[in-house]
């Protein structure tokens, strides 16, 4: 005959293993904010807010949109956005194609078949301070070219057609294209040339006339 248990053992007994299931809950709920808030951050350090402003360039394999990341690197934003309002962009070209690399726009300096007034060479022979920072150099993104210097970044820039984490801390990431992937694409197949380091298209890619626009009151300015 099996043994009577005392009404107050088991009581006991299950308001333990009620404690413990409340205590595993409450421990698996914590674990689960913990990794939403890590994912969040993931996020946000890798794709940063973008401001308002969008440019587009004008090709004739079709647009390119960018917009640009302020808080990220705000003397290098001001500098490109004021040649882009300038004008300074207009008949340069794409110098140099690399299919799963970069797409790399001229200096405007030298790059450009129209001449500069005095203002847009003004802007142009400006060098901005290397503004690296913890962005990742993935497909889309815009990264200042530049010389040895950290510092001598002028006009010219890349597209990113691939992932390129060599080049993370290295160069100043200042944006990212956000319509116009199918144009890249057309770029890329392209025939090239090697010339040095560069794989450069055979054909003049050319920037025939570029504006932008502000995303909060859609007003395009050509």
């Amino acid at each position: 005959m099996a043994a009577r248990v005392p009404i107050r053992r088991l009581i006991t007994g299950a308001l333990f293993l009620l404690s413990v299931s409340v205590t595993l809950l409450l421990l698996s709920s914590s674990s689960d904010q913990a990794l939403s808030s890590s994912e969040n951050k993931l996020v946000s350090s890798s794709d940063p807010e973008l401001g308002s402003a969008r440019v587009v360039f004008q090709t004739k394999y079709g647009d390119i949109e960018f917009g640009f990341y302020p808080h990220v690197a705000p003397k290098t934003v001001e500098h490109i956005f004021k040649l882009v309002r300038l004008g300074c962009y207009n008949t340069n070209h794409f110098f140099r194609v690399d299919k799963g690399f970069v797409a790399q726009v001229a200096d405007v300096a030298g790059g450009r078949t129209a001449p500069m007034n005095e203002e847009q060479r003004k802007e142009a022979e400006k060098t901005v301070v290397g503004e690296f920072s913890k962005v990742k150099h993935v497909r889309g993104i815009l990264s200042m070219g530049r010389y040895a210097d950290p510092d001598s970044a002028a006009s010219s820039f890349s597209i990113l057609l691939g992932d390129a984490p060599h080049l993370d801390g290295q160069y100043a990431i200042f944006g990212k294209v956000t319509k116009g992937d199918e144009t890249l694409r057309k770029l890329e197949e392209l025939p090239t040339r090697q010339e040095g380091i560069f794989v450069m298209p055979i054909e003049r890619i050319s920037i025939e006339s570029t504006y932008f626009y502000d995303t909060e009151n859609k007003r395009a300015v050509i």
